[in-house]
């Protein structure tokens, strides 16, 4: 009889959770959306979808070839009242170019004050920790946290003057689950979810909302160029995931911010990574908080089994 009554009670909680209004929910419509990293890859494909969804959108990459490239396919699916910009700059420079550089971009642009950055410029450098050359966790942290630090910085105080705003961080299923051989990786993009957990609660009372999101291995340009280069044993552990398409990420990371979520997830592994390690995560709304606090537990007893599996891939592949 307890039992039932638990469970009745839960339902009507769950029920009660989606009927009511979530205000965090927003339409990218007429919005503008600043994407870094948004010449190719989920970058490039989330610029897409934000164009679709009739936002505003601004691309900022490095390759002026690339950039360009993008623009065009991005201007021909654009309605005419619709502006898109472009931005050629490194991300990882000192703050005071990525600063300036930015913000006179968006002062001639056309598109207005940035309502939702999407920070997806990222590198990797797969290799196990005693060959790494250390200069290269220097390179990925320029690239992979302060590439994101010093968009964000720039483009904070416009959105907390205008007490509105998104900030999204990308960063990777290696930054819930670190593995074989991405020592240096896994750290920079763990380093990105430490830094939206710290930010959202200092941007929360000027109504921004950070949201950070989790892709597995994806079929882009820089995953192409990683492959060669990933050894055995990292391999057999990352194809557990399998391997997701921009498309899939981009949309799970648009729904994303028009639902104001923070922990952005993407396929089944990921959900029950996204729940196992949600911790001290925030959560906006109540209805993301009861799977997690439901799910937990039988998801450490699942883990257990993969990380079982990853000892022995290891273990077999080492002389």
């Amino acid at each position: 009889m307890i039992v039932w009554c638990v469970v009745c009670a839960v339902v009507l909680l769950v029920a009660y959770l989606v009927l009511i209004r979530d205000r965090s929910s927003i339409k990218l419509a007429g919005k503008h959306v600043l994407v870094t990293g948004g010449s190719s890859g989920i970058g490039k494909e989330i610029a897409r979808l934000a164009v679709l969804k009739d936002a505003n959108v601004t691309i900022v990459a490095r390759n002026q070839e690339r950039l360009q490239q993008a623009s065009h396919e991005l201007e021909a699916i654009a309605k005419q009242s619709q502006v898109i910009n472009t931005i050629s700059l490194d991300v990882s420079l000192d703050y005071q170019s990525v600063q300036s550089t930015l913000l006179q971009a968006i002062e001639e642009g056309g598109c207005g004050p940035v309502d939702v950055l999407i920070n997806c410029a990222g590198i990797t450098c797969p290799g196990v920790f005693t060959e790494l050359d250390p200069s290269k966790f220097t390179d990925l942290y320029k690239v992979n946290v302060l590439g994101s630090v010093q968009p964000t910085r720039a483009l904070l105080p416009s959105m907390i003057q205008r007490r509105w705003g998104r900030v999204v961080f990308v960063s990777s299923q290696a930054g819930q689950v670190a593995i074989y051989g991405y020592s240096a990786y896994s750290s920079s993009k763990f380093a990105l979810r430490g830094l939206a957990e710290a930010l959202q609660m200092e941007v929360k009372p000027y109504n921004i909302l950070v949201s950070v999101s989790f892709p597995p291995d994806t079929d882009t340009p820089q995953l192409q160029e990683e492959m060669p280069h990933r050894s055995k044993i990292a391999n057999k552990i990352a194809a557990t995931s399998g391997v997701f398409q921009p498309s899939e990420i981009a949309n799970d990371i648009i729904k994303g911010v028009e639902q104001g979520r923070y922990m952005i997830t993407h396929g089944l592994d990921g959900f029950m990574v996204g729940h196992l390690t949600a911790g001290m995560s925030p959560v906006h709304h109540m209805i993301h908080a009861v799977p997690q606090v439901m799910l937990m537990g039988v998801f450490r007893l699942i883990s257990l089994f993969y990380l079982n599996q990853f000892d022995r891939i290891i273990s077999s592949e080492l002389p």
